[in-house]
């Protein structure tokens, strides 16, 4: 007969996550005396949104569902029915637009305050479609994005900010009394604030300057093609972004020595070798070697200071979740919507550039700021930025 076994230790051999759709009833005690006819009544829970039942961590659910996961909220609603919840995308909607224009905005304020401690910040701007925004069916609106410079290790800022056209007026007012050097692409209007603007600096992109290379390089049949100025402009950029890929764990200081003593000759070379090149048609060729010319100023930016990255493929990424969502909803409904929607893209893509979740940073969000709402300043929001050391441990990824 064998001895009787006792527990010993314990295999894990299969997590599983589980996510609960489910309602909650809230009861609330009423007492009565009974020599009078006093009665008492428990506090009632305070609502998040006056007349709503949506709660904080429903309230990231949406939130995460369309603006992270690109889930248009019909489909949303859908799933909301097949576990027997009946919200509508309409209160969806309306849910977000509240809960960023009462609760998210704060953060998103203060976030454009810290945005100016930062000596490099980059900038993009993508179309949009709103519905019913005054004007005539189909005409663009703009999403434009700031954010801080890539480089910086820690404490990134993703700002969204929507605009009805793509004028300069609107980031000449929000960089108003902004100090530092700001990466973009070619567009004008970033060169026309920079004459304007004594201390604002612009810096080029390097991958939109190889990016025209490359698609006049395509246009050249393949067995002429190493034979091409194109051909041979592509490699020395090339060359310049290896070297620059060497730098990345650097300090700001080490990267500027290196850029200045490996890669400055590198880029004096392609626009010596770019200057002797005559290019008199309008061709793909001709509009690179032109555009390179014509930015030459600000693609050398980034040899003077080990902060500034060589492009703005920072900012394209940041925009990236924006249009990934609008392919899937198409449009936005309303101007409410879209200024709601720059705030909740600003605050979902600040999280994941400090790795944090989401889901459980904006849902933390709408449980906490809330109970500030009478405060009489806005310090409470320092414990509540990204990089937060009282941010609770959950929140952020392994």
């Amino acid at each position: 007969m064998s001895p009787p076994l006792y527990p010993f230790f314990l295999i894990i051999t299969k997590t599983v996550f589980e996510y609960l759709l489910k309602s909650k009833e809230h009861h609330i005690g009423v007492h009565a005396s009974k020599t009078d006819e006093h009665m008492v009544k428990a506090d009632h829970p305070k609502a998040l949104l006056h007349g709503s039942l949506v709660s904080p961590s429903l309230g990231a659910a949406i939130i995460n569902g369309k603006y992270v996961n690109a889930v248009p909220l019909y489909r949303l609603e859908q799933e909301f029915q097949r576990y027997g919840l009946q919200i509508t995308r309409q209160n969806m909607a309306n849910w977000c637009i509240r809960l960023a224009e009462e609760y998210l905005s704060i953060l998103y304020d203060y976030l454009h305050e810290e945005l100016y401690f930062y000596h490099v910040i980059q900038a993009d701007e993508t179309p949009v479609l709103v519905n019913h925004d005054g004007r005539k069916s189909g005409s663009k609106s703009w999403m434009w994005v700031y954010r801080s410079g890539h480089l910086y290790q820690d404490r990134q800022i993703v700002l969204y900010e929507y605009q009805q056209t793509r004028n300069a007026s609107h980031p000449r007012e929000f960089l108003k009394g902004y100090d530092g050097i700001c990466v973009t692409d070619g567009y004008q209007v970033y060169h026309t604030l920079e004459k304007e603007l004594e201390e604002l600096t612009i810096a080029g992109c390097w991958v939109h300057c190889r990016r025209r290379f490359d698609e006049a390089l395509k246009l050249i049949p393949k067995p002429s093609q190493k034979e091409s100025n194109a051909f041979l402009l592509m490699k020395q950029i090339q060359a310049i972004y290896r070297e620059e890929g060497k730098l990345n764990d650097l300090s700001s200081d080490e990267r500027l020595k290196q850029r200045q003593a490996v890669i400055k000759p590198l880029v004096d070379a392609f626009f010596a070798y770019l200057k002797t090149i005559n290019v008199s048609k309008k061709d793909k060729f001709g509009d690179a070697v032109r555009y390179a010319l014509n930015q030459e100023k600000y693609l050398r930016v980034f040899l003077t200071d080990g902060d500034v990255p060589i492009d703005n493929n920072a900012s394209e990424r940041a925009i990236r979740g924006f249009c990934i969502g609008k392919k899937n909803w198409q449009m936005i409904d309303t101007i409410h919507g879209a200024k709601s929607s720059a705030i909740i893209y600003s605050i979902v893509e600040t999280a994941k550039a400090n790795n944090l979740k989401p889901f459980d940073y904006v849902q933390y969000l709408l449980e906490e700021i809330p109970k500030h709402m009478n405060d009489k300043d806005c310090s409470f929001l320092e414990d509540l930025l990204p990089w937060s050391e009282k941010l609770p441990e959950g929140i952020r990824k392994a």
